[in-house]
């Protein structure tokens, strides 16, 4: 069984939330729906390449896949993800989400076989929401609802 990642802007963690009762989508937040990319080792190497800083250090930032929900819930749980990530892919320069992708489709939990196309793509969708979130009158910040 596999792992769904929903990826969301919400203006605050209480808003995001309400996501475990009608789905993201359902809820009518801003949404990158089915990823199958984890928000932790996966997109925290992303931030570090894309954001110059130690992974180390990335995965010691106050916002870095902290826990929202409750640790009860056995099958989905809410995370956040950084501001830094999100000013990062809201700022990035052309070209620069590609030039991430080539090192990161390299990391080991990736495998041997991922092409750093469909990763740039990914990339790229979420600089789109991550843009809206930074951009709104008050801005939203990025989480992500993973699910059995």
């Amino acid at each position: 069984m596999g792992s769904l990642y929903d990826y969301f802007s919400a203006p605050d963690d209480t808003t995001a939330l309400t996501v475990f009762d009608p789905g993201v989508e359902a809820a009518g937040l801003p949404a990158l729906p089915l990823w199958n990319i984890d928000p932790y080792v996966q997109l925290g190497q992303a931030e570090s390449l894309l954001t110059g800083v130690p992974y180390a250090d990335v995965t010691a930032l106050p916002r870095f896949n902290r826990l929202l929900s409750s640790p009860e819930h056995d099958s989905s749980w809410l995370v956040t993800l950084t501001d830094e990530l999100r000013d990062a892919l809201a700022s990035a320069r052309p070209g620069q989400l590609e030039a991430v992708a080539e090192p990161w489709s390299r990391i080991e939990e990736f495998g041997d076989d991922c092409e750093p196309g469909p990763l740039a793509d990914f990339l790229k969708e979420l600089a789109t929401l991550a843009a809206e979130a930074a951009t709104r009158h008050e801005p939203h910040r990025l989480y992500c609802l993973m699910s059995l």
